[in-house]
């Protein structure tokens, strides 16, 4: 009898007896805030408000409202549990995704009764119908503009069906068959093909697939160049998994869902039709983002119309996150790294040995690359490699350059280099007037008006922390004699 394929249950019963990176509660929680606020303390990190830490990801099996389901948090929220999960080395985490985006391997369409996500089904046209009492979205903080969706992978498709996309946006529920969708401006491929259906009046069909492994999800945030129009990311989660993703035909839209989820929400996004974000609680908030901050609420986000839910009949999972945490810092950063080693590794050969997006920079905004020197006629090309890596992902705001020699996983061994290997009147690049992400609060027009001229503009920022090649005899670590049976001493 062949293995089951890869779904979030098959994950799950990987880490289910390693305390330290699954922990299952069944004390009652309310998923309005209280759910979030707990897991801040037990395991969010990344950037969420001190105090925080890294942990176990957490199943909570007692949803207030929702007897029929469980909640998952934090499966990503750590990069050596994603390193677990995906059976690879955590440090080089970036090498494989690289890989696998370089090596896809294509979805399979299966049948309804071969697909588990769509073994219960619920028609928008019941009259009981609302997905706010179906689904446990839980708000995390108390001025969210309602029950967020937030690591939901949306599949559409162009009108002619020649092409087709997974991404991740957030989503919140507005009311019982109605979801606010925010596509962010000139990004991810979803927004390309809407103007495509737009431009017809017509609604866009699409799958909202909720409770994955996060071989999907991690695979569903790579972005242009690496990733062009009509490359469909899935196909990173084959190759990652060896085995094809599966997809089910819709029970309600022309659309494919992933049939191994554990929630399908079926529906269409409107054409050329927009609401106010948080038009149930005025707050002016939608909620936290990786940043660290909490995003403002769009006053025109997409309004999905919702036409089916389906789900596992077995206690199905809702996997949430929160924004700022470190679980954002996996899905956005791997990809990062594998999106800057793929061009780096073509313009510039075995000149980059290993690239981290740290927490700092919520797997966005701050790339930390090491630097591989082999003779004088080397030095410069760090600087190169740093703005390839500004080509490589648009939204990328800092660069930090340091030898070999430096665990760039060890924030204290980074900024060891920082403040022994670095002089600021020659080591700091600055690139202004560039595209960046939106969400940074500092890159409003008031904040820097000379050279911010609309939202999500930015100054970049390179601190070349490597040694001149001529220079490195100058530069050499404290030598420690190497102790093989070091560990001995611990018995």
């Amino acid at each position: 009898m062949s293995e089951e394929p890869y779904d979030l249950r098959k994950v799950l019963a990987e880490i289910k007896d390693d305390p330290t990176q699954y922990h299952e509660t069944n004390k009652e929680i309310n998923p309005e805030a209280d759910l979030a606020g707990v897991y801040r303390y037990i395991g969010a990190g990344g950037t969420v408000q001190r105090p925080t830490t890294e942990g176990p990801a957490m199943m909570f099996n007692n949803v207030t409202g929702f007897p029929d389901s469980r909640v998952l948090i934090g499966l990503m929220a750590s990069r050596k549990r994603v390193g677990k999960i995906l059976h690879h080395d955590y440090k080089t985490l970036g090498h494989l995704l690289n890989d696998a985006v370089t090596h896809p391997v294509e979805p399979v369409k299966v049948a309804h009764d071969a697909a588990p996500a769509q073994e219960v089904v619920h028609k928008a046209t019941d009259p009981d119908f609302d997905i706010r009492k179906l689904l446990a979205a839980p708000t995390n903080t108390p001025v969210d503009a309602g029950p967020y969706i937030t690591v939901g992978v949306v599949y559409g498709s162009s009108p002619d069906n020649q092409q087709s996309d997974v991404t991740i946006h957030r989503m919140v529920l507005e009311d019982k068959d109605t979801i606010g969708m925010y596509i962010m401006p000139g990004g991810r491929h979803l927004g390309a093909f809407l103007k495509e259906y737009e431009a017809k009046n017509e609604p866009m069909p699409i799958t909202i697939n909720i409770g994955l492994d996060p071989a999907i999800t991690i695979g569903a945030t790579f972005e242009p160049p690496t990733t062009p129009l009509g490359y469909n990311e899935l196909q990173v989660a084959g190759a990652l998994r060896d085995e094809p993703v599966q997809l089910v035909n819709g029970v309600a839209v022309n659309q494919l869902g992933i049939a191994r989820s554990e929630w399908i929400i079926e529906g269409e996004i409107l054409p050329n039709t927009h609401m106010q974000e948080d038009i149930n609680t005025n707050t002016g908030f939608a909620m936290p983002e990786f940043p660290g901050y909490n995003g403002t609420a769009n006053p025109a986000v997409n309004v999905v119309k919702i036409k089916a839910v389906t789900h596992r009949k077995d206690n199905p999972i809702v996997q949430t996150v929160i924004g700022p945490s470190e679980e954002h810092v996996s899905m956005a950063g791997i990809p990062t790294e594998a999106s800057i080693l793929n061009l780096v590794d073509r313009a510039i050969p075995g000149k980059v040995k290993n690239v981290y997006n740290a927490p700092a920079g919520g797997g966005k905004l701050m790339t930390i690359m090491q630097i591989h020197k082999e003779d004088e006629a080397d030095e410069g090309i760090q600087r190169q490699a740093a703005i390839l890596a500004f080509s490589a992902f648009k939204e990328l705001k800092t660069v930090i350059l340091v030898d070999e020699d430096v665990d760039i996983f060890d924030w204290n061994d980074v900024m060891w280099t920082v403040n022994t290997r670095f002089q600021a009147d020659k080591d700091i690049m600055v690139l202004e007037g560039m595209r960046n992400h939106p969400l940074d609060p500092s890159e409003l027009p008031e904040y820097d008006p000379a050279r911010i001229r609309i939202r999500g503009m930015s100054s970049k920022l390179i601190l070349d922390g490597t040694v001149p090649f001529d220079m490195k005899d100058k530069f050499k670590r404290a030598p420690f004699k190497e102790m093989p049976n070091w560990k001995e001493y611990l018995e």
